[in-house]
């Protein structure tokens, strides 16, 4: 039964969509069979793996209302993964979901189908602690969270944990937080360097050894449809995503 990792931060900004491309492809990169569902109404992970999302039969929109089944959403990306896509159909999804039986759980139940079939799932959540995240939350195992080591990154640190711990008490107990990943990071920076010791000392080991630093071809790769490491494999981005795919299997085999 494969993982389901939920990636998310209702701060927009930090790295989260460049996160869940590269570390699917990454993840793929290792031989690892890798499903990445788009939850963003932007489809920013659809186009980042090359795929039109106004061109999809269908999206991650039709799976959670009900019209479609997941293996009806599913395209093959260019990174090696499997995609659930999405566009801006998925931006009703909020208001419809409301009056369905079991609205938190749609995407639980949509994924039981196909979980076996893969090693990691993973959910590129939209900035903001809505319903489909909560929905992302419920169908997930654990939570990994991309941050900017910023002083308004940790402001609103607090406001994620606190929905993550409600989902845990109410929705899905076996929720945890699989880690804290520092994204955009620039050593030069004296306020990086002070959060990133601030995050060091409060959350321990769940915070990722691997940084992922601030990196031009990080930035340019989604504008060709591609992950960094089909874009240029020697940058640094893509060594730090591909470093960071080491570091979760190496976590999954000492568990």
């Amino acid at each position: 039964m494969g993982k389901v990792l939920a990636i998310t931060n209702q701060k927009g900004g930090v790295g989260k969509t460049t996160t869940s491309i590269n570390l699917a492809a990454s993840l793929a990169k290792t031989r690892r069979k890798v499903m990445l569902i788009d939850l963003d109404p932007q489809g920013n992970a659809t186009m980042g793996s090359g795929i039109n999302k106004e061109a999809v039969k269908a999206t991650s929109y039709q799976v959670l209302i009900g019209l479609n089944s997941i293996e009806d959403a599913i395209v093959h990306a260019e990174g090696g993964y499997d995609l659930v896509p999405a566009n801006s159909d998925l931006s009703g999804a909020e208001i419809e979901l409301i009056g369905l039986e079991r609205r938190e759980r749609r995407l639980r139940a949509a994924l039981e189908p196909v979980r076996d079939r893969y090693d990691y799932l993973l959910i590129d959540c939209p900035p903001a602690l809505n319903l489909l995240t909560v929905n992302a939350l419920v169908a997930a195992q654990a939570v990994m969270i991309p941050m900017q080591c910023e002083y308004y990154a940790l402001e609103g640190l607090s406001a994620l944990l606190n929905t993550i711990r409600k989902v845990r008490e109410s929705l899905n107990p076996q929720l945890q937080i699989e880690g804290l990943l520092r994204t955009m990071y620039d050593p030069r920076n004296n306020l990086s360097n002070e959060v990133s010791a601030q995050l060091s000392r409060h959350f321990g080991d769940k915070l990722y050894r691997t940084i992922i630093p601030r990196n031009i071809r990080l930035a340019e790769a989604p504008s060709f449809g591609k992950p960094v490491i089909s874009y240029d494999m020697e940058s640094k981005g893509a060594q730090a995503y591909l470093a960071l795919a080491g570091e979760i299997l190496r976590r999954e085999q000492a568990a």
